[in-house]
């Protein structure tokens, strides 16, 4: 019996400290990157985030403007965005590569879901709402007397692919 408990322990041991290399290299015992592993320390206040850089987004062009918090959503891992959208904006019908999960963090966001913008299947998101973006599933938003601020995590690369064409704020 004693032989058998130190063959358990010494496996638990070698276990805890290949987890802990695989922890410390930023890989998943899967073998796929960590998306959380190199997180750097961040502190903002409102005043501070919002002093941030911020570009035009192509969702309402200059109406929406972007932060990059963490990461860059255009290469592969982690981003998270702070994305305030301007009031009286229409997002029209488009999606996104990748999983994205949104949280409203300031005013009022009207969300839908499906390939064409339709006002009536618009959900009033208010302050703490929390909605999910499916890889590759078309949804649309829009505000109304005030500006809107989300923020968009997920993990890159993502675009942005409007379901028509002609919507696109970037070829207007």
């Amino acid at each position: 019996m004693q032989k058998l408990t130190i063959i358990i322990v010494a496996a638990l041991a070698v276990g805890a400290g290949g987890a802990l290399a695989l922890a410390q290299s930023g890989v998943m015992a899967s073998g796929v990157p960590d998306p959380i592993a190199n997180i750097p320390i961040l502190m903002k206040t409102v005043k501070e985030w919002q002093a941030l850089p911020s570009f035009g987004g192509s969702s309402g062009g200059a109406k929406v403007q972007l932060v990059n918090v963490i990461g860059d959503p255009s290469r592969p891992g982690l981003y998270i965005q702070l994305e305030k959208v301007a009031p009286h904006v229409v997002i029209q019908a488009h999606h996104h590569a990748g999983d994205r999960t949104v949280a409203v963090i300031q005013g009022t966001l009207m969300y839908g879901n499906g390939a064409k913008f339709d006002r009536s299947k618009l959900k009033v998101m208010p302050v703490g709402s929390i909605y999910t973006q499916p890889s590759g599933s078309p949804h649309f938003a829009a505000t109304g007397d005030q500006s809107a601020v989300t923020e968009v995590t997920g993990y890159g690369p993502t675009d942005i692919v409007y379901e028509n064409p002609a919507d696109d704020p970037a070829k207007k």
